[in-house]
């Protein structure tokens, strides 16, 4: 008999259980459905979103590449960067390149990029490349402020600007100073070959060994045959 009443209790009790459940939900279900139908509509979204930018994207690349095949700097120019500073700049730069053959229009073209004060790696970029095409035909305290600020610590082209310094300073009649900026540059962190061959090619022309001997290891320098326990060969 017991049995039968626990079990009776059991089974009433389940059933409220579930009255209870259809109760909240009948009552909040439907906050629960918006929710589900919020995030599968954001999601929706999100996704639509990037296959638009990304279809923008490559509609703007296919124009720039277009452009860039007929060396038309007019052309990368006129194209829409939608909003996007960095594709105005990357058009800027690319034109920039078409026109190798006209250095004051190249110039131009980079001017119109980096501008004042520039901002961002491409408006340095282009910054850093007009001084190389342009250096010696600018102001000498425009140049020396451009690439002290080009130069800064973990600036994105910090080492080719102090290379650009080095050039300036020999253009200055300073080969000293050149000298000495150069081995800074070498002792540096992140120096490729490529820069490493140039800077040893600019020492080598100011009459300067490129590795002098008190700058190499000493597992590199030359035996002293004069050194305690060595006599010189007779003659």
């Amino acid at each position: 008999m017991a049995n039968q009443n626990d079990s009776f209790i059991d089974e009433v009790t389940d059933e409220l259980r579930r009255d209870r459940l259809y109760g909240v939900m009948r009552r909040y279900g439907w906050i629960v459905i918006l929710a589900i139908l919020a995030i599968v509509g954001a999601t929706a979204w999100r996704e639509y979103s990037r296959a638009q930018e990304r279809a923008e994207a490559e509609a703007w690349g296919d124009a720039v590449l277009a452009a860039e095949e007929g060396a038309d700097p007019a052309a990368l120019l006129a194209i829409d960067p939608q909003g996007s500073a960095g594709r105005e700049a990357l058009a800027g730069l690319l034109a920039a390149g078409v026109q190798a053959d006209d250095p004051a229009a190249a110039a131009e073209a980079l001017r119109a990029v980096g501008g004042d004060a520039p901002q961002g790696a491409l408006a340095e970029l282009a910054q850093l490349k007009l001084v190389m095409l342009d250096g010696q035909n600018m102001d000498a305290s425009v140049r020396d402020e451009m690439l002290t600020r080009l130069s800064r610590a973990g600036a994105p082209f910090e080492l080719l600007a102090l290379e650009q310094k080095a050039v300036a300073l020999i253009g200055a009649g300073r080969p000293d100073d050149a000298v000495t900026l150069i081995r800074q540059i070498q002792d540096k962190d992140g120096v490729t070959q490529a820069l490493r061959l140039r800077l040893s090619e600019m020492m080598i022309a100011l009459g300067v060994d490129p590795e002098p001997a008190d700058l190499m290891p000493a597992d590199t320098m030359p035996a002293d045959t004069t050194a305690a326990g060595t006599t010189p060969a007779a003659n």
